[in-house]
């Protein structure tokens, strides 16, 4: 009995002792972001979140259940001696992990493995160091939504040069725990710079130093649920949290006429506030008119969500996220794929005449799997590898379709592909089923059509 409570006391101490290190390392790597008392807060919001906990305990399981495999085999080695515990661990353990292992390398070798021999053609892109700025010709954003900006991000802004890519969305991202929250997180004073906001206006100097573009685009990120299904039960949960939106895209619209960003995204898929508060919207756009000088867009979404929006006339462009489907079947020829857009090419058409504004993919992408052509807008996971086949063909073909059908139109003002992340690697793009284009075939195909004159 007395060896049992020992066995509890020290679980429990060391229960208590792991939380003790995993919230001091997750407030340190907050606090240096933010402020102690912004720390605090987001320690008090992670806590209160069940996945949070979920996900953590499982972590402390996992641990905990190599620690006691460990314990074991020092026990049996102090008792039976080194070859006893080495062939138990073998039988036990080595061999089970490396069949596993080999399970697991076998599905994603077999998943991963695609017969496209991609020639990169390195001579449509920009060795000048400069960009063209072939925008002023034409008009067409070559835009990229980017993350995972630094502090110095030169070496970054020159690679995007070199692949034709002249305008960037920059995107700060607004915190709501879920869809019946009825504020979010709100800067405490209006236009009043935090370390967060110090970053986004550095890497927009940074952009403008090498001749970039700019879209700042700030993004509602939901902890649970979708920001186009926010619901309330009444006006005055729906007035509270247009209120700390409103606060949010004033002080974005400061940084923009600070930074002398060239395009302010006001709002992306808010479908059921468009629908709730239209009047709050117009009166939005007015007051934001009253700070900023740039041109404005909303990105709606492509299933009907622009039909909502009455103030078109009140922005420079119909901006979309343009996660059309555009074919039926996985791994599409480029003919399939070009005949999907044609349906969808004669309502943005109209949709553009409509109003006389040009229309702007705020965001396209597609994930270099086979079925990414059938819903675009599905994300993966970690473990899509294991159940889903790879093609960076059908990515890399879909670009291709787009720039084929969409580029030339009159009414059409170009795209922000989604998504570039600059801390992708090669190897981790080998298996990677991910949006980003990244050191896949699709990065090159997009410098081809943004190389376009």
């Amino acid at each position: 009995m007395r060896g049992r409570t020992k066995e509890l006391i020290t679980s429990i101490k060391v229960y208590i002792f792991t939380w003790i290190l995993i919230l001091g390392l997750i407030f340190g790597l907050v606090w240096h972001r933010t402020t102690f008392d912004q720390s605090l807060e987001t320690i008090a919001e992670l806590l209160s979140q069940r996945d949070f906990w979920i996900t953590l305990h499982v972590l402390y399981i996992l641990v905990y259940l190599l620690f006691l495999l460990f314990r074991y085999f020092i026990r049996v080695y102090r008792k039976q001696g080194f070859k006893t515990m080495g062939i138990q661990a073998s039988l036990r353990v080595l061999i089970p992990a490396f069949i596993v292992l080999a399970v697991f390398k076998t599905i994603i070798y077999t998943n991963g493995n695609e017969d496209f021999d991609y020639q990169w053609d390195h001579s449509i892109e920009n060795t000048t160091g400069k960009v063209i700025d072939r925008y002023l010709a034409d008009g067409k954003h070559r835009g990229m939504s980017v993350f995972g900006w630094s502090d110095d991000n030169e070496k970054e802004i020159e690679i995007l040069v070199q692949n034709n890519i002249e305008w960037v969305a920059v995107i700060p991202f607004l915190y709501q725990k879920n869809e019946n929250t009825t504020k979010m997180s709100t800067p405490e004073t209006i236009a009043q710079w935090s370390q967060r906001d110090s970053l986004f206006i550095k890497t927009i100097t940074q952009l403008h130093a090498k001749g970039m573009h700019v879209q700042l685009k700030p993004h509602l990120w939901i902890r649970e649920g979708w920001r186009s299904n926010i619901k309330y039960q009444s006006n005055k949960d729906w007035d509270s949290w247009f209120d700390t939106y409103r606060k949010n895209m004033l002080h974005y619209a400061h940084m923009a006429e600070a930074t002398h960003v060239e395009l302010l995204c006001i709002g992306t898929e808010l479908r059921s506030s468009l629908q709730q508060q239209p009047d709050q919207w117009r009166s939005l756009v007015q007051e934001i008119k009253t700070i900023y000088n740039g041109k404005l867009t909303y990105a709606a979404n492509w299933d009907g969500e622009y039909e909502l929006i009455d103030f078109w006339n009140e922005l420079d462009y119909i901006g979309l996220q343009a996660y059309f489907p555009i074919t039926q079947k996985a791994n599409p020829d480029l003919e399939a794929i070009k005949s999907g857009w044609d349906s969808h090419i004669t309502k943005l058409q109209t949709l553009s005449n409509t109003y006389n504004k040009p229309i702007l993919f705020t965001e396209v992408g597609y994930k270099s799997e086979a079925s990414a052509t059938i819903k675009p807008w599905e994300w993966g996971s970690f473990f899509s590898i294991l159940y889903r086949k790879k093609s960076n063909r059908t990515q890399h073909l879909a670009y291709q379709a787009l720039f084929d059908k969409l580029w030339h139109q009159e009414w059409f003002a170009g795209i922000y592909v989604w998504e570039w992340n600059t801390r992708s690697t090669p190897n981790g793009a080998e298996n990677s089923l991910n949006f980003s284009p990244r050191f896949k075939p699709a990065q090159n195909t997009i410098a081809k059509g943004f190389g376009i004159d």
